[in-house]
Parts: structure tokens; C-alpha cells; sequence
């Protein structure tokens, strides 16, 4: 019989020494590495194609739902936490389980014998990443931060330093005072993540940050232009200019 090849994802070296102790015994899992933080665990997860990931999902540098963000591919998941309130998102959206940091052998085996049943099984699990992302998307906080990925490189951009935010297809381009990113998300998804005291979405291709706002010039009749601090000019529509009206207060 095949093994089922495993990675562990935790900031906790208590928390990977339990999983280890667990699968100890157990000669259907084989274990191919442990990481203690979110970068790490993603080098692993594109270099060795694991099986099933136990994934911690608050760590440091990138948590697990970041870490989500950047694969190419979906995986089985057993999310692994001491934070409750991430259950609805895992159970809900078809994680292969969810376990409450302390959790007992039974209740670890119970995981075990799920996520041997997909594998085993072949359960068609294309859609799982996908889900618990766009799960995320709707229930998340205001954001603090965007985390980009580009060719082998990886960027956690503070939401303090974007300037402005730009549709394009089906990516929106960030752009910062140090350069511009991609990411492959949506305008509403961002304008829904932000706190709406601090930007504005001014037209359907852009979402600025109001510090960044110079002046307001008038461009052709009942339509306006934004322009930068930078200089930059921007298009404003009319839904636009009532929200910048509504901020401003002008």
C-alpha cells in the first residue's frame, strides 16, 4: 500500500512533537518534513507535493490562510489551532478536518482516518483550496496587510503603504511607493477588506488610499480627474465622486 506522504506546518515545536508522537505508530503516514513558519512550509509544500498538510493557522511572517493564498494546486488539510473561531471556516469548506490545539490521540486519529479515506478514495478535491479562500474573502477582518507572490519571491505589503489600487482583468495591480504588485483578487474584494475611512473606490478600475489625494480637477463635462500627490492623474465616476463627496465632506 501506498504511504501517504505528510508535511507538519506549525510555529509550535510542542505542537509538531505531538503530531510526530501520534503518527508514530502509524505505518500508512509517512512524514517528509516539519517547518516552523509559513514560508518555510510553502518552499516544502512546491518542492516535495505532500499528500495532506497539517497546517497551523496563526504564525508568524505568514499564517496559514495566507499561506493558502499562494498555492498553485489544492491539497488535503487537516488545520491545526488553537483559535476556535476558524473552525466554521475549515468544516464549512470541506478541509479534510479541523483540530483544537489540545487535542487528544482519539480525536487526531479520527483526523487520520478522514484524510487516509480521501486519499485512498481519490475524493475529487480541486475546488477545497479555492473554497476555504473565497471563505475567507467574505468573513475576513480589515486588512492589514496583502501578501504577494511573484516568480520565487514573496512580498507582505503593509496596507499603511499602499497608495492606490488598480483593476485589471482579473488581477488588481497595487501600487506602493517602492513599486507595483500583482495580485490575482478582486476590486470588490479589496474595497470590502478596507477601512472605508481611508480609501475610497473613486471608479470601477481604482481604489485610492484619500491621504494620497491632491486636488480635484474638473475633465470633461459632468466628469472629473483625480490627481495624485504623485501627480498621477485618475478618472473619477460619478458613483465616485458622490462617494469622495460623502468622505470629503465637500
Amino acid at each position: 500500500m501506498k504511504k501517504i506522504k505528510t508535511i507538519i506546518i506549525d510555529d509550535e515545536s510542542l505542537a509538531r512533537d505531538l503530531i510526530k508522537s501520534y503518527l508514530a505508530d502509524n505505518n500508512q503516514i509517512e512524514i517528509l518534513g516539519e517547518y516552523s513558519n509559513g514560508f518555510q512550509g510553502l518552499k516544502a509544500i512546491n518542492e516535495l507535493h505532500p499528500d495532506l498538510i497539517f497546517l497551523d493557522v496563526q504564525m508568524p511572517k505568514l499564517t496559514g490562510f495566507e499561506l493558502l493564498e499562494l498555492l498553485d494546486k489544492p491539497y488535503n488539510i487537516v488545520f491545526t489551532t488553537a483559535y476556535n473561531e476558524y473552525a466554521i471556516k475549515a468544516f464549512e469548506h470541506n478541509a479534510v478536518d479541523y483540530l483544537l490545539k489540545p487535542f487528544s490521540k482519539e480525536r487526531f486519529e479520527d483526523a487520520i482516518a478522514k484524510a487516509i479515506h480521501r486519499t485512498q478514495s481519490q475524493v475529487e478535491e480541486s475546488d477545497t483550496i479555492e473554497k476555504l479562500k473565497n471563505h475567507d474573502d467574505k468573513n475576513k477582518d480589515k486588512l492589514n496587510r496583502v501578501v504577494v507572490k511573484s516568480r520565487n519571491k514573496i512580498d507582505i505589503i503593509p496596507v499603511d503603504e499602499i497608495r492606490y489600487f488598480e483593476a485589471q482583468d482579473d488581477y488588481v495591480m497595487i501600487y506602493t511607493h517602492d513599486g507595483h504588485y500583482l495580485k490575482q483578487k478582486t476590486m470588490k474584494y479589496f474595497e470590502t477588506h478596507l477601512n472605508p475611512k481611508e480609501f475610497c473606490r473613486i471608479h470601477r478600475s481604482y481604489l485610492i488610499r484619500i491621504e494620497e489625494i491632491s486636488k480635484l480637477e474638473p475633465y470633461e463635462k459632468d466628469s472629473w480627474m483625480l490627481v495624485l500627490k504623485s501627480g498621477e492623474k485618475l478618472k473619477v465616476s460619478k458613483n465616485g465622486y458622490k462617494l469622495l463627496k460623502q468622505q470629503l465632506g465637500f
